[in-house]
């Protein structure tokens, strides 16, 4: 399935479906945690949030599309991104768009 930060498709006639969304909240492990202070103190990338973010960021997209799926859709347009903290510790990652069917 395509998925497309555009609002169209190029070339291409459509039909909008609707919204589709996916999230996930992930939280952060006492283990990670323990990592990340220790490299803030000599800084650098925070490789373990790094990877907790972008597990989290595939598995939104993932629902994302098992949505538009479900709803026949042959692709999605205006996908997006959002994130927000949710408890301290903890933040929600929702991938968002329009699902839509060629004509």
């Amino acid at each position: 399935m395509q998925v497309l930060t555009t609002d169209h498709v190029p070339g291409r006639e459509i039909e909008a479906l609707g919204l589709v969304r996916g999230s996930t909240v992930r939280a952060k492990h006492i283990g990670s945690d323990i990592v990340a202070s220790l490299r803030n103190l000599v800084g650098g990338e925070v490789k373990e949030y790094a990877a907790l973010m972008a597990g989290a960021r595939e598995q939104a997209l993932d629902r994302m599309i098992a949505e538009a799926r479900a709803m026949g859709a042959d692709a999605v347009i205006s996908a997006r991104f959002e994130t927000s903290t949710i408890a301290q510790g903890a933040s929600e990652i929702l991938a968002y768009g329009t699902a839509i069917r060629f004509k």
